[in-house]
């Protein structure tokens, strides 16, 4: 089993979670989190005042997944989440030694199933 960690633009969310539905994959973990990247963030004014935004709102998916379904949850993410500009996130690939199922002890990959 791995795990797949993307950081995504949070308006790609939608477009995402439908290309992972086409290709079986329902369980995930969506966080909203905030990070600083290649974009550098941005200038905000206010009412006159200048202030810097260099935390910017993204949304991180976790899933776990069979070793057989790797690439194509990859590249789903990929062609779901790209825009072709900086920001666009990243994929990180993590094993995953266990999983257990609390409600019924099932360990392994019928407990992510």
């Amino acid at each position: 089993m791995v795990k797949i960690e993307a950081v995504i633009r949070p308006d790609k969310l939608g477009e995402v979670k439908t290309a992972l539905d086409e290709i079986g994959v329902i369980g995930l973990t969506v966080t909203e989190v905030r990070g600083a990247g290649q974009q550098r963030g941005y200038v905000h004014r206010y009412r006159g005042a200048e202030y810097v935004v260099n935390l910017m709102d993204k949304i991180k998916l976790e899933i776990i997944i069979p070793d057989e379904l790797q690439e194509a949850v990859v590249e789903a993410i990929c062609a779901a989440a790209r825009t072709g500009e900086v920001g666009d996130g990243k994929i990180f690939v993590l094993p995953v030694i266990d999983a257990v199922r609390v409600r019924t002890g099932e360990r392994g990959e019928t407990a992510v199933k």
